[in-house]
């Protein structure tokens, strides 16, 4: 993947973005499941957190994923780029699935539109957070630029 910069200088910005985004799904989730404990797993009620509607699982797989990207951040070392890059991904293809379903009974994490727009939100800073993450020596940088900007 020589297309990904390698050291970019703006890689401290990406990853106070991602930590910011790991601790707001983090807290999502925790408020989630203080909010919805008590209704079951896959509830389909009116339960909402940080203004985000949301059931169980759905706060339970947020603190899961929350704290992935947070301790991604803690070891640093290309595992943050690793999983913002992979997470992101996942962050947009998963909204796009319960986008489908929003008006049928297969709605198990019980998405809103509104989920699925911060769902794509979130998604879009932790793949610039992967894009732009990547650390490595300055021969890595050298073949990263050169096939960047001089490979046709």
């Amino acid at each position: 993947m020589w297309h990904i910069p390698v050291n970019h200088h703006l890689r401290p910005v990406y990853r106070l973005l991602a930590g910011l985004t790991g601790l707001y799904v983090l807290v999502f989730g925790i408020t989630g499941v203080v909010v919805s404990a008590g209704s079951g797993l896959f509830d389909r009620g009116d339960t909402t957190a940080l203004g985000l509607r949301t059931n169980m699982a759905f706060s339970v797989l947020s603190i899961a994923a929350g704290l992935v990207i947070l301790v991604g951040l803690l070891f640093g070392r290309n595992i943050d780029q690793f999983i913002n890059y992979y997470g992101g991904i996942l962050f947009l293809i998963i909204p796009t699935l319960m986008m489908a379903l929003l008006r049928t009974g297969g709605n198990f994490l019980n998405f809103s539109m509104t989920t699925v727009v911060v769902s794509y939100i979130i998604g879009m800073v932790l793949l610039a957070a992967g894009l732009y993450g990547k650390i490595g020596t300055e021969e890595d940088k050298r073949k990263a630029d050169w096939y960047r900007y001089s490979h046709h």
